[in-house]
């Protein structure tokens, strides 16, 4: 398979797509890679958005996108409207081993799910029809977003820069692919 910056470059919609996504999967999880516990959970900007409160982030968002609107299966994650941003907040009693494994196990499901429909299978959300083409560029978006926070901060953090994921150099299994 030919690639670019860990994606493919050739195969059907769907596969580029998968591909770009899990590329982007990657770069947050190595973009967090050799940071200690405490940086991790530091907060760097006003927001206090944190290395480990985006990865927790992605793993609900991945959660609620394809198991609930696509896959039609109830999160298992609690969600609480009085607390918006407690998906990106870091428990005392959570550790990062704990959040990299929710979001690797959250990919792998979302993976799953998707090799089972097509692009044009339509579902509500939450009073409009979407397809799944677009709940796939839309976690694209979000993913790719939140990698671009997070090499920000890891910039922050120890001045590391261009910490995306690049296949030559790291595991060429894409996450939740055997």
């Amino acid at each position: 398979m030919t690639t670019a910056y860990g994606a493919p470059t050739q195969g059907d919609e769907k596969a580029v797509l998968v591909g770009m996504l899990d590329h982007y999967r990657k770069t947050i999880v190595q973009i967090c890679s050799g940071v200690s516990e405490d940086d991790l959970r530091r907060p760097m900007v006003p927001s206090g958005s944190t290395l480990l409160g985006l990865v927790k982030h992605l793993a609900f968002v991945e959660r609620g996108w394809f198991e609930e609107v696509v896959g039609n299966t109830p999160s298992r994650l609690v969600y609480d409207d009085a607390d918006p941003d407690m998906d990106f907040r870091i428990e005392p009693d959570e550790t990062s081993e704990q959040i990299f494994e929710m979001y690797r196990a959250a990919c792998e499901r979302s993976n799953e799910i998707l090799a089972g429909v097509s692009l044009d299978d339509v579902t509500q959300w939450p009073n409009r029809d979407v397809n799944f083409r677009w709940v796939l560029a839309h976690m694209l978006e979000e993913t790719a977003r939140h990698t671009g926070h997070a090499d920000i901060l890891r910039e922050m953090i120890d001045g590391r820069v261009g910490a995306g994921y690049r296949a030559e150099l790291y595991d060429q299994t894409p996450i939740g692919l055997d």
